[in-house]
Protein backbone atom coordinates (compact mmCIF):
# COMPACT_ATOMS: atom_id res chain seq x y z
CA UNK A 1 0.00 0.00 0.00
CA UNK A 2 2.92 2.37 1.11
CA UNK A 3 4.85 1.70 -2.28
CA UNK A 4 1.70 2.84 -4.54
CA UNK A 5 0.92 5.63 -2.69
CA UNK A 6 4.74 6.60 -2.98
CA UNK A 7 4.32 5.46 -6.97
CA UNK A 8 1.39 7.76 -7.03
CA UNK A 9 3.53 10.34 -5.65
CA UNK A 10 6.02 9.96 -8.31
CA UNK A 11 3.89 9.97 -11.23
CA UNK A 12 2.17 13.64 -10.28
CA UNK A 13 5.24 15.29 -9.36
CA UNK A 14 6.73 13.93 -13.19
CA UNK A 15 3.34 14.44 -14.81
CA UNK A 16 3.28 18.26 -13.48
CA UNK A 17 6.58 18.97 -13.68
CA UNK A 18 6.92 19.70 -10.02
CA UNK A 19 10.46 19.01 -9.84
CA UNK A 20 11.69 22.42 -11.20
CA UNK A 21 9.54 24.55 -7.96
CA UNK A 22 10.64 21.38 -5.91
CA UNK A 23 14.27 22.33 -6.62
CA UNK A 24 14.38 25.62 -6.33
CA UNK A 25 12.25 25.39 -3.04
CA UNK A 26 15.42 23.58 -1.88
CA UNK A 27 17.80 25.77 -3.12
CA UNK A 28 16.25 28.77 -1.55
CA UNK A 29 16.16 27.27 1.92
CA UNK A 30 19.71 25.79 2.06
CA UNK A 31 20.85 29.12 0.27
CA UNK A 32 19.58 30.94 3.35
CA UNK A 33 20.20 28.64 6.13
CA UNK A 34 23.57 27.04 4.97
CA UNK A 35 24.80 29.60 2.35
CA UNK A 36 28.48 28.30 2.39
CA UNK A 37 27.99 24.69 1.66
CA UNK A 38 25.15 25.87 -0.74
CA UNK A 39 27.20 28.00 -3.05
CA UNK A 40 29.95 25.29 -3.03
CA UNK A 41 27.84 22.26 -4.34
CA UNK A 42 25.96 24.79 -6.66
CA UNK A 43 29.55 26.10 -8.07
CA UNK A 44 30.80 22.39 -8.56
CA UNK A 45 27.35 21.19 -10.31
CA UNK A 46 26.99 24.54 -12.32
CA UNK A 47 28.82 23.55 -15.52
CA UNK A 48 27.25 20.01 -15.70
CA UNK A 49 23.57 21.44 -15.23
CA UNK A 50 24.09 24.98 -16.80
CA UNK A 51 25.96 24.16 -19.89
CA UNK A 52 25.66 20.36 -20.51
CA UNK A 53 22.27 18.90 -18.90
CA UNK A 54 19.94 22.51 -20.23
CA UNK A 55 20.83 21.20 -23.85
CA UNK A 56 18.52 18.27 -23.77
CA UNK A 57 15.88 21.32 -22.24
CA UNK A 58 16.31 23.47 -24.88
CA UNK A 59 16.00 20.36 -27.56
CA UNK A 60 12.87 19.51 -26.09
CA UNK A 61 11.37 22.54 -26.44
CA UNK A 62 12.63 22.82 -30.24
CA UNK A 63 11.12 19.19 -30.44
CA UNK A 64 7.67 21.00 -29.41
CA UNK A 65 7.62 24.02 -31.75
CA UNK A 66 8.41 21.32 -34.41
CA UNK A 67 5.83 19.20 -34.32
CA UNK A 68 3.34 22.07 -33.37
CA UNK A 69 4.11 23.89 -36.75
CA UNK A 70 3.85 21.03 -38.61
CA UNK A 71 0.94 20.02 -41.26
CA UNK A 72 -1.65 19.41 -39.06
CA UNK A 73 0.02 20.27 -36.01
CA UNK A 74 -2.18 22.76 -33.41
CA UNK A 75 -0.40 26.15 -34.62
CA UNK A 76 0.02 24.73 -38.05
CA UNK A 77 -1.65 27.62 -41.07
CA UNK A 78 -0.31 31.26 -40.46
CA UNK A 79 -4.06 32.58 -39.47
CA UNK A 80 -3.20 31.05 -36.10
CA UNK A 81 0.51 32.46 -35.41
CA UNK A 82 0.36 36.21 -36.85
CA UNK A 83 -1.57 37.48 -33.52
CA UNK A 84 0.30 35.46 -31.09
CA UNK A 85 3.58 37.11 -32.78
CA UNK A 86 2.25 40.58 -33.02
CA UNK A 87 1.43 39.77 -29.10
CA UNK A 88 4.80 38.51 -28.46
CA UNK A 89 6.08 41.52 -29.98
CA UNK A 90 4.30 44.17 -27.49
CA UNK A 91 5.02 41.81 -24.52
CA UNK A 92 8.46 42.70 -25.72
CA UNK A 93 8.64 45.95 -25.96
CA UNK A 94 6.13 46.51 -22.68
CA UNK A 95 8.31 44.09 -20.47
CA UNK A 96 11.58 46.01 -21.40
CA UNK A 97 10.38 49.73 -21.61
CA UNK A 98 8.97 48.83 -18.24
CA UNK A 99 12.49 47.35 -17.04
CA UNK A 100 14.49 50.36 -18.76
CA UNK A 101 12.36 53.08 -17.55
CA UNK A 102 12.14 51.58 -13.70
CA UNK A 103 16.37 51.32 -13.83
CA UNK A 104 16.84 55.09 -15.19
CA UNK A 105 14.00 56.49 -12.82
CA UNK A 106 15.90 54.99 -9.95
CA UNK A 107 19.32 56.30 -11.35
CA UNK A 108 20.45 52.24 -11.35
CA UNK A 109 22.36 52.31 -14.81
CA UNK A 110 24.22 49.54 -14.06
CA UNK A 111 21.40 47.38 -14.31
CA UNK A 112 20.37 48.36 -17.54
CA UNK A 113 22.15 45.12 -19.26
CA UNK A 114 20.46 42.82 -17.11
CA UNK A 115 16.52 44.09 -19.48
CA UNK A 116 16.88 40.71 -21.57
CA UNK A 117 15.82 38.35 -18.68
CA UNK A 118 13.09 40.15 -18.21
CA UNK A 119 11.91 39.19 -21.94
CA UNK A 120 11.43 35.17 -20.86
CA UNK A 121 8.69 33.50 -20.26
CA UNK A 122 8.11 30.01 -18.59
CA UNK A 123 6.31 28.29 -21.40
CA UNK A 124 5.63 25.03 -19.32
CA UNK A 125 4.25 27.04 -16.61
CA UNK A 126 1.84 28.98 -18.68
CA UNK A 127 0.56 25.88 -20.33
CA UNK A 128 0.07 24.07 -17.35
CA UNK A 129 -2.00 27.37 -15.70
CA UNK A 130 -4.09 27.84 -18.74
CA UNK A 131 -4.93 23.99 -18.85
CA UNK A 132 -6.15 24.21 -15.12
CA UNK A 133 -8.04 27.18 -16.12
CA UNK A 134 -9.69 26.56 -19.29
CA UNK A 135 -8.18 23.02 -20.85
CA UNK A 136 -10.05 23.20 -24.28
CA UNK A 137 -9.72 26.45 -25.45
CA UNK A 138 -7.85 28.16 -28.01
CA UNK A 139 -6.29 30.69 -25.73
CA UNK A 140 -3.85 27.62 -24.91
CA UNK A 141 -2.13 27.49 -28.78
CA UNK A 142 -2.13 31.07 -28.58
CA UNK A 143 -0.80 31.43 -25.02
CA UNK A 144 1.94 29.20 -26.16
CA UNK A 145 3.21 30.28 -29.76
CA UNK A 146 3.32 34.05 -27.63
CA UNK A 147 5.76 31.90 -25.40
CA UNK A 148 7.88 30.55 -27.61
CA UNK A 149 8.09 33.60 -29.88
CA UNK A 150 9.15 35.52 -26.72
CA UNK A 151 11.80 33.01 -25.13
CA UNK A 152 13.18 32.67 -28.88
CA UNK A 153 14.00 36.54 -28.75
CA UNK A 154 15.83 36.42 -25.61
CA UNK A 155 17.67 33.36 -27.00
CA UNK A 156 19.39 35.10 -29.80
CA UNK A 157 19.80 38.41 -27.33
CA UNK A 158 21.37 35.84 -24.84
CA UNK A 159 22.86 33.26 -26.59
CA UNK A 160 26.61 34.92 -27.42
CA UNK A 161 28.51 33.68 -24.40
CA UNK A 162 30.17 37.33 -23.52
CA UNK A 163 33.64 36.48 -22.46
CA UNK A 164 33.21 32.98 -21.69
CA UNK A 165 35.41 31.06 -23.84
CA UNK A 166 37.97 32.21 -26.68
CA UNK A 167 36.16 31.65 -29.87
CA UNK A 168 38.08 29.68 -31.97
CA UNK A 169 38.82 28.43 -36.04
CA UNK A 170 37.00 25.64 -37.03
CA UNK A 171 33.70 25.68 -35.18
CA UNK A 172 31.50 26.48 -38.49
CA UNK A 173 33.15 23.29 -40.01
CA UNK A 174 32.36 21.15 -37.29
CA UNK A 175 28.88 22.22 -36.94
CA UNK A 176 28.70 21.24 -40.88
CA UNK A 177 30.12 17.62 -40.02
CA UNK A 178 27.43 17.18 -36.99
CA UNK A 179 24.81 18.26 -39.28
CA UNK A 180 26.09 16.04 -42.62
CA UNK A 181 26.10 13.11 -39.99
CA UNK A 182 22.79 13.74 -38.80
CA UNK A 183 21.39 14.00 -42.00
CA UNK A 184 22.87 10.83 -42.95
CA UNK A 185 21.33 8.85 -40.23
CA UNK A 186 17.95 10.77 -40.84
CA UNK A 187 18.32 9.04 -44.50
CA UNK A 188 18.94 5.68 -42.78
CA UNK A 189 16.20 5.86 -40.94
CA UNK A 190 17.41 6.13 -37.48
CA UNK A 191 14.31 6.55 -35.15
CA UNK A 192 15.69 6.56 -31.43
CA UNK A 193 16.94 10.21 -30.55
CA UNK A 194 19.63 8.91 -28.73
CA UNK A 195 22.41 8.44 -31.81
CA UNK A 196 21.47 11.34 -32.97
CA UNK A 197 22.42 13.11 -29.48
CA UNK A 198 25.70 10.89 -28.48
CA UNK A 199 27.10 10.86 -32.07
CA UNK A 200 26.25 14.67 -33.24
CA UNK A 201 25.72 16.09 -30.07
CA UNK A 202 28.73 16.39 -28.71
CA UNK A 203 30.51 17.57 -32.01
CA UNK A 204 28.06 20.25 -32.20
CA UNK A 205 28.50 20.76 -28.37
CA UNK A 206 32.42 21.63 -28.82
CA UNK A 207 31.33 24.11 -32.14
CA UNK A 208 28.94 26.18 -30.38
CA UNK A 209 31.53 26.62 -27.78
CA UNK A 210 34.44 27.16 -30.45
CA UNK A 211 31.97 29.87 -31.84
CA UNK A 212 31.56 31.40 -28.63
CA UNK A 213 27.82 30.32 -28.03
CA UNK A 214 26.14 29.15 -25.20
CA UNK A 215 26.58 25.39 -25.83
CA UNK A 216 23.37 24.56 -23.93
CA UNK A 217 21.63 25.70 -27.51
CA UNK A 218 24.00 23.21 -29.31
CA UNK A 219 21.92 20.60 -29.56
CA UNK A 220 18.74 22.62 -31.11
CA UNK A 221 20.02 22.40 -34.81
CA UNK A 222 20.13 18.57 -34.53
CA UNK A 223 16.16 18.41 -33.31
CA UNK A 224 15.23 18.85 -37.35
CA UNK A 225 16.67 15.55 -38.13
CA UNK A 226 14.86 13.42 -35.30
CA UNK A 227 11.83 11.88 -36.10
CA UNK A 228 8.52 14.12 -35.84
CA UNK A 229 4.40 13.95 -35.75
CA UNK A 230 2.53 16.59 -35.68
CA UNK A 231 1.28 17.99 -32.09
CA UNK A 232 -2.23 19.11 -31.85
CA UNK A 233 -3.88 20.82 -29.35
CA UNK A 234 -2.11 19.40 -25.83
CA UNK A 235 1.17 20.94 -27.35
CA UNK A 236 3.51 19.60 -23.99
CA UNK A 237 0.91 16.74 -22.84
CA UNK A 238 2.46 13.19 -23.22
CA UNK A 239 0.88 11.52 -26.14
CA UNK A 240 0.23 7.55 -25.45
CA UNK A 241 3.77 5.26 -25.18
CA UNK A 242 2.70 3.35 -28.33
CA UNK A 243 5.69 3.74 -31.04
CA UNK A 244 9.29 4.46 -31.61
CA UNK A 245 8.58 8.16 -31.49
CA UNK A 246 5.87 8.45 -28.51
CA UNK A 247 8.48 6.40 -26.60
CA UNK A 248 11.47 8.46 -27.58
CA UNK A 249 9.73 11.19 -26.64
CA UNK A 250 8.50 9.69 -22.92
CA UNK A 251 12.21 8.73 -22.53
CA UNK A 252 13.16 12.69 -23.47
CA UNK A 253 10.62 13.76 -20.85
CA UNK A 254 12.04 12.52 -17.77
CA UNK A 255 15.90 12.90 -18.77
CA UNK A 256 14.56 16.74 -18.73
CA UNK A 257 13.06 16.11 -15.43
CA UNK A 258 15.88 15.18 -13.61
CA UNK A 259 17.93 18.36 -15.27
CA UNK A 260 15.17 20.85 -14.20
CA UNK A 261 15.34 19.77 -10.56
CA UNK A 262 19.16 20.29 -10.75
CA UNK A 263 18.68 23.76 -12.62
CA UNK A 264 16.65 24.62 -10.07
CA UNK A 265 18.58 22.96 -7.59
CA UNK A 266 22.09 25.05 -8.81
CA UNK A 267 20.33 28.57 -9.83
CA UNK A 268 17.34 29.44 -7.48
CA UNK A 269 19.49 29.46 -4.50
CA UNK A 270 19.85 33.21 -3.66
CA UNK A 271 19.97 34.85 -0.17
CA UNK A 272 16.74 37.31 -0.05
CA UNK A 273 18.36 39.94 1.57
CA UNK A 274 19.38 40.59 -1.79
CA UNK A 275 16.47 42.32 -3.08
CA UNK A 276 17.01 45.58 -4.54
CA UNK A 277 16.08 47.80 -7.13
CA UNK A 278 17.43 45.55 -9.98
CA UNK A 279 14.62 42.56 -8.15
CA UNK A 280 12.01 45.55 -8.17
CA UNK A 281 12.06 46.57 -11.99
CA UNK A 282 12.57 42.58 -12.95
CA UNK A 283 8.86 41.90 -11.49
CA UNK A 284 7.42 44.84 -12.35
CA UNK A 285 8.73 44.32 -16.42
CA UNK A 286 7.14 40.86 -16.24
CA UNK A 287 3.83 41.57 -14.07
CA UNK A 288 2.76 44.82 -15.63
CA UNK A 289 4.69 45.43 -18.70
CA UNK A 290 4.77 42.14 -20.40
CA UNK A 291 0.52 41.94 -19.71
CA UNK A 292 0.03 46.34 -20.75
CA UNK A 293 2.10 45.13 -23.88
CA UNK A 294 0.61 41.81 -25.00
CA UNK A 295 -3.16 43.75 -25.03
CA UNK A 296 -2.30 46.81 -26.02
CA UNK A 297 -0.47 45.07 -29.27
CA UNK A 298 -3.35 42.70 -29.78
CA UNK A 299 -5.38 45.68 -29.89
CA UNK A 300 -3.67 47.72 -32.69
CA UNK A 301 -3.41 44.11 -34.71
CA UNK A 302 -7.61 43.53 -34.25
CA UNK A 303 -7.64 47.13 -35.62
CA UNK A 304 -5.60 46.61 -38.60
CA UNK A 305 -7.61 43.06 -39.55
CA UNK A 306 -6.67 39.90 -37.26
CA UNK A 307 -9.02 37.97 -35.31
CA UNK A 308 -8.30 36.17 -31.90
CA UNK A 309 -8.83 32.46 -31.83
CA UNK A 310 -12.42 30.74 -31.57
CA UNK A 311 -13.99 31.45 -28.20
CA UNK A 312 -11.60 33.63 -26.85
CA UNK A 313 -12.44 37.05 -26.13
CA UNK A 314 -10.64 40.21 -24.20
CA UNK A 315 -11.39 38.39 -20.77
CA UNK A 316 -9.59 35.34 -21.61
CA UNK A 317 -6.95 37.34 -23.64
CA UNK A 318 -6.52 39.16 -20.06
CA UNK A 319 -5.94 35.43 -18.53
CA UNK A 320 -3.20 34.76 -20.88
CA UNK A 321 -1.91 38.19 -20.55
CA UNK A 322 -0.92 37.52 -17.01
CA UNK A 323 -1.10 33.10 -17.47
CA UNK A 324 2.60 34.19 -19.42
CA UNK A 325 3.78 36.59 -17.58
CA UNK A 326 6.18 34.64 -15.42
CA UNK A 327 9.84 33.85 -16.45
CA UNK A 328 11.03 31.68 -13.95
CA UNK A 329 12.90 28.81 -15.40
CA UNK A 330 13.92 30.51 -18.69
CA UNK A 331 14.63 33.86 -17.31
CA UNK A 332 17.08 32.06 -14.88
CA UNK A 333 18.77 30.54 -17.49
CA UNK A 334 18.99 33.87 -19.18
CA UNK A 335 19.95 35.10 -15.90
CA UNK A 336 22.99 32.82 -15.58
CA UNK A 337 24.26 33.30 -19.10
CA UNK A 338 23.73 36.63 -18.81
CA UNK A 339 25.38 38.16 -15.85
CA UNK A 340 28.27 37.32 -13.73
CA UNK A 341 27.77 36.53 -10.38
CA UNK A 342 27.48 39.17 -8.08
CA UNK A 343 24.61 41.23 -6.69
CA UNK A 344 23.07 42.08 -9.97
CA UNK A 345 22.01 38.21 -10.29
CA UNK A 346 21.22 37.91 -6.67
CA UNK A 347 18.62 41.11 -7.70
CA UNK A 348 17.47 39.62 -10.87
CA UNK A 349 16.88 35.77 -9.28
CA UNK A 350 14.83 37.26 -6.95
CA UNK A 351 12.73 39.18 -9.60
CA UNK A 352 12.31 36.31 -11.69
CA UNK A 353 11.53 33.86 -8.78
CA UNK A 354 8.74 36.47 -7.22
CA UNK A 355 7.74 36.65 -11.17
CA UNK A 356 6.08 32.96 -9.96
CA UNK A 357 2.97 35.16 -8.67
CA UNK A 358 1.54 35.59 -12.22
CA UNK A 359 0.21 32.04 -12.17
CA UNK A 360 -1.86 33.38 -9.06
CA UNK A 361 -3.02 36.47 -10.76
CA UNK A 362 -4.28 34.64 -14.03
CA UNK A 363 -6.46 32.67 -11.83
CA UNK A 364 -7.45 35.39 -9.68
CA UNK A 365 -8.30 37.00 -12.92
CA UNK A 366 -10.26 34.34 -14.59
CA UNK A 367 -11.75 34.39 -11.53
CA UNK A 368 -13.08 38.26 -11.48
CA UNK A 369 -13.88 38.18 -14.90
CA UNK A 370 -15.73 34.34 -14.75
CA UNK A 371 -13.63 32.51 -17.27
CA UNK A 372 -13.15 28.75 -16.87
CA UNK A 373 -13.20 26.52 -14.16
CA UNK A 374 -12.14 29.21 -11.48
CA UNK A 375 -15.39 31.07 -12.14
CA UNK A 376 -17.23 28.39 -10.53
Amino acid sequence: MRHRSLRRIVRVIFDRFLLLPIGAAIALVWANTAPESYYTVAQRLAFAVNEVGMAFVFALLTQEVVEAVMPGGALHSWRRWTLPIVAAAGGIAGASAVYLLYVRAAYEFALAPAWPIALAVDVALTYYVLRMIMPRSGALPFALLLGIVTDIVGLVIVAPRFLLVEARVGGAALILVALGVAGFMRAMRVRSFWPYFLICGPMSWIAFSWEGLHPAFSLIPIVPFLRHEPRHLDVFADPPDDDAVHHAEHEWHLIVQVVVFFFGLVNAGVMLKGYDTGSLAMLLAQLAGRPAGILLAVLVALSAGLHLPKHVGWRELVVVAFATSSGFAIALFFATGLLATGPMLEQAKIGVLASAAGAGLAILAARLLHVGRPAH
